[in-house]
């Protein structure tokens, strides 16, 4: 079978692949936990699934406009407002099937071949992919636990080249969830502005964000500077929403127009019906949000403190999103030299499901996700303890 050069070189996403693993695991019969897959376990808000049987209802399921309708459009511009103060259209909004497709469009709008495009590491597994798909260059800027896994300007600098044309910054962060105050995005902006480097802005769990640390986005420099930021956003995380499949990307209406050029000549609009659910979402209460918000921290915490007590293990405290990232490599033996290997221990002796550092860019780790409920996250945290101590 002839198979392209471009996706001989792609790898599947390591996320899916641990939870197919997982689910091939349980199917034998095994108990197996997963802490792999980054998925809220709330249910959709009642509002949310009531706008979408009235859509049905009504007969709202033919084909809408490539970028969306126009009170979904409205009410992702509108969002940035609600939030942040920032004053946007319906022209600067395309809605896509989730975030992923989003930030598909705008690499493949953006990059000609051989740009290099800048993505701070530890990164989200699709990014580099997504780069390369678009026959772009990914160079990696490595970060530290010391930082909380966060690039700085001099990181940055310390890569760029003339042949830079992207950064991608992630805030909440998948897989760490480190969160750049506001200060920080903006002198990271400053800097891309003044190297003609355009930031693609990837703030799909904005929403969630832990005091004291305050929501922050590049949305307000994206109203000053629209020609030098686009930002990602996504009902995913927020609303519990990952199969509906509803993300977004605010940008310029130049840009929104090249991305809605890729979008129609790829999958079109996204499920109508999603859509009448989606104007729901952003336009109706936001108290699910807040309960998620108080759930995650406290299992956030308890977490910590479970893993920090395994001895050698080192643990940046997240300010937001739902992972945790432990430095593991301590306990690297040659029988079990990376994180793939000790993830695939985990599974096989602990029943629970991780996955490698690698996958991200950082080989030292292993992302922990805590959005499974409390006595499950405990239970499946004691098991990894006990294999990683020899108990």
């Amino acid at each position: 079978m002839r198979i392209s050069d471009r996706l001989k070189k792609l790898k599947p996403s390591a996320t899916l692949a641990v939870n197919a693993k997982a689910q091939e695991l349980k199917a034998q019969g095994r108990e197996v936990v997963s802490l792999a897959v980054g998925e809220p376990d709330f249910p959709t808000p009642g509002h949310v699934c009531e706008a979408a049987q009235k859509a049905i209802d009504d007969g709202f399921t033919r084909y809408t406009p490539v970028p969306g309708i126009p009170d979904l459009r409205a009410a992702m511009a509108g969002y940035y407002g609600q939030f942040y103060g920032v004053c946007a259209k319906a022209e600067n909004t395309i809605a896509s099937n989730g975030g992923k497709q989003a930030l598909y469009n705008l690499l493949m709008a953006l990059i000609n071949p051989g740009d290099e495009v800048l993505i701070p590491a530890p990164y989200w597994v699709s990014y580099p992919p997504m780069v390369e798909l678009a026959d772009g260059v990914a160079v990696i800027v490595p970060t530290t636990p010391e930082s909380g896994f966060l690039v700085n300007v001099r990181d940055l600098e310390a890569v760029c080249t003339p042949r830079t044309s992207v950064l991608i910054l992630n805030s909440p962060s998948n897989p760490t969830g480190g969160h750049y105050a506001q200060e920080a995005l903006d002198e990271i902006a400053r800097w891309a502005k003044a190297r003609g480097i355009f930031i693609i802005s990837d703030e799909v769990y904005d929403r969630l964000v832990y005091e004291p640390a305050k929501p922050s986005t590049l949305s307000h420099f994206w109203q000053k500077h629209p020609e030098n930021v686009a930002v990602v956003g996504a009902l995913s995380k927020s609303f519990c929403m990952t199969g509906w499949r509803v993300g977004w990307t605010l940008a310029h209406a130049d840009l929104v127009k090249a991305c809605a050029k890729i979008q129609g000549q790829s999958t079109s609009n996204i499920n109508s019906v999603a859509q009448k659910a989606a104007v729901a979402a952003l336009t109706g209460p936001w108290t699910l949000v807040d309960e998620m918000k108080t759930a995650f921290v406290r299992r956030r915490d308890m977490a910590l403190e479970v893993i920090r007590s395994w001895p050698g293990v080192t643990c940046p405290k997240p300010d937001g999103a739902f992972y945790l990232f432990p430095v593991v490599d301590t306990y690297y033996t040659p029988e079990m030299p990376d994180s793939a290997a000790l993830c695939t221990r985990l599974l096989e002796e602990a029943g629970v499901a991780l996955v490698p550092g690698s996958a991200f860019g950082d080989d030292r780790c292993v992302r922990f996700s805590y959005a499974v409920a409390d006595e499950v996250l405990m239970s499946a945290l004691s098991k990894v303890g006990k294999v990683l101590l020899g108990k």
